[in-house]
This record gives structure tokens, sequence and C-alpha cells, in this order.
């Protein structure tokens, strides 16, 4: 499988007058064509920032202060604004997790539509509407050619997720970069839009990076699995390996927190200790290691890096934990 993105020890800096705080930590992960990659962890754990990073949409004070993002082979963390902009929303779209705060309330679907379409490619209003049409039917909308004069607030939450989906695919983008896509929808909606990003990742051969909390959604969507703490990455691997034996003790910890069946109904959900840190306070060491069942000495003193580990069907990943340093012993 061919690469189609590489995200190469990238660091994300907020620039503050009290001096520099780190939001991304040397992230690192790939993704081939038409792979599913689900970046997962609490809020604050710097999914969303990975996220924006990745097409350059982060907003002063904040700046990408190392590292590299390689679309296609393409550097692209570097480029100036006006090339960056051929590619993000072109080549590499992101769906937002409020349709309502990405939708202008005062312009029909269809006017956005087209002026999304004329902002990247020389066609004219009919053409344009053509398309707009044409994705609107590819992501379910009954009536395309009548939802085309319709404004945002005469569709449902669920339709209105469909109408910014169909929006990041006019331009049949090789990447799509899904931000908490369904937060605000019920647990239906949610599973209909999971299944549409399914049916056009199959479809076109696209890639997706699904940025969630949630691991019962990745679980049911991705192929693989970035976990993320403190601006770090530690944990990756195959979905299927991460979800049922899970090897750093944070993700083990949200694993646990899941609702473990009928078998336990009535009783309290489990719940990993403490907080997510602030950047302001970061700890020494390993960031996870106030909360962890299996801390040691060396954990408050040196930060692990990424670990191989292994799994019992044979499948391979990584896990940044001191438990896997075989000069300190695994257990």
């Amino acid at each position: 499988m061919s690469a189609l993105l590489q995200v190469q020890d990238l660091t994300v800096n907020f620039a503050l007058r009290t001096g520099d705080l780190t939001a991304l930590n040397g992230v690192t992960f790939a993704l081939g064509e038409g792979e599913r990659l689900g970046l997962v962890g609490e809020s604050g754990a710097g999914k969303s920032v990975a996220g924006f990073a990745i097409i350059n949409l982060i907003g002063k004070p904040g700046y990408i202060a190392g590292g590299r993002v390689l679309f296609q082979g393409e550097e692209i963390s570097a480029l100036p604004e006006e090339a960056i902009r051929r590619i993000r929303g072109h080549r590499i779209s992101m769906v937002f997790q409020d349709p309502m705060m990405t939708l202008n309330p005062v312009l029909t679907i269809g006017t956005q539509m087209v002026e999304t379409l004329q902002a990247h490619r020389n066609i004219g209003q009919s053409e344009a509407e053509a398309i707009a049409v044409d994705k609107l039917r590819q992501v379910h909308i009954p009536s395309p050619e009548k939802r085309l004069h319709q404004y945002p607030h005469e569709f449902s939450g669920g339709m209105r997720q469909r109408i910014i989906i169909a929006i990041a695919l006019l331009n049949d983008p090789q990447l799509i970069i899904a931000d908490e896509p369904t937060t605000a929808l019920d647990v239906t909606i949610q599973a209909e839009i999971m299944d549409l990003f399914l049916e056009l990742c199959r479809q076109t051969r696209m890639g997706l990076i699904l940025i969630t909390h949630d691991l019962a959604v990745v679980s049911e969507t991705t192929e693989k699995i970035a976990v993320m703490y403190a601006g770090e990455i530690v944990e990756e691997g195959r979905t299927e390996d991460v979800v049922r034996r899970p090897r750093h003790p944070y993700t083990q910890g949200l694993i646990a927190a899941l609702p473990q069946g009928d078998d336990q109904r009535g009783t309290r959900l489990n719940q990993i200790p403490g907080t997510m840190p602030t950047l302001t306070r970061i700890p020494p060491g390993c960031s996870f290691h106030p909360r962890c069942p299996h801390a040691m000495d060396v954990c408050s003193e040196r930060a692990p890096g990424p670990l191989p580990v292994a799994y019992p069907d044979g499948g391979g990943g990584m896990a940044a934990c001191h438990l896997y340093d075989p000069n300190l012993g695994d257990r």
C-alpha cells in the first residue's frame, strides 16, 4: 500500500508571553491510500490540533515548530499559504463536528457548494450545480435538486452533517479529516454517518482520519488506531489489536471505561483517576504517570520512547511505555 500521508515528528507550539507551550510533541504516523485511521483520546489530548496541523490551519499564536507532513510524497507543512490553499479543501478536506458552525445560515446549500467548487475549479454555474447535486445524491440526500435551493435551518442535524460531507467531497479529495463528526447526533444517526464514511472510502479509495473520543465508533470504522495523550501518540496498532488487547495503561483505562454489557448493568462505570494535564502543567517523564496504576520510579524521571509491542495473533504495534522497555523488564 503506497503512502498517502506521512506525519513525521510533528511538533506544534503556542507562543505566549510567558513562553512557548507544546500542544503536539513529536507526533508520527502514516496513512496509506484508502486506509482509515482513528485518532483517539480524551478532550485536550491534541487530536484536533493534529488534524488542523496536517492542513496548516493552526491559528496564531500557534505554529508548527518542527517535523514534516508529506502528502503523496510532497512536503506540505512548509508551503506558503497560497499553495496550501490549493490542497486544503481540494485534495484534503476536513469535516467539522458542528455543521451549523460550518454552514452559512443566510446562503442556500447550493450557493455554498457552488462557491466551494468555483474556488478550486474554473467551471460555470450549471456545471457546478450538477456536481453539487451528484454529491448530495452520493451522501443519500433525498430530492437533491430541490434540496440545493434550501437553507441550512431547513435540514435536520443528521442531514446537515451529510451536507458537510457532500461539500468535503466536491473536489474528489484523496483524504478526509473528520473531527468529531458525530458528537451532536443521536446514536442512530451516528451509525448512519459512520456507515456513510465506510461506503465512501470503499467506493473511492479515499483515506480517512477520524478524530474522536469515542472508541466504540472507531472500533466499527477504522483499520488502525493511534491513541493520543497530552499531545503525544502513546499507542498505535491495528484497530482489532488495540481494542481487544490494549498495551498502554492509558488505552487500557479507556477500554475499561466503556460499558461492559448487561452483566454489569446498574454498576458504576470504570474511570481513569485524575484528569488530562493542561499544557502549562505537563508532568516530567511520562505525562500519564500520575494517573497510571503501573507507574515506576523511572516513569517520573524519563519520557518513554515508542517501543514495539506484539499481540497474541502475531500483529505488531507501538506503545510509548516503560513497561515494554527490554532493559527494564516486560510486565
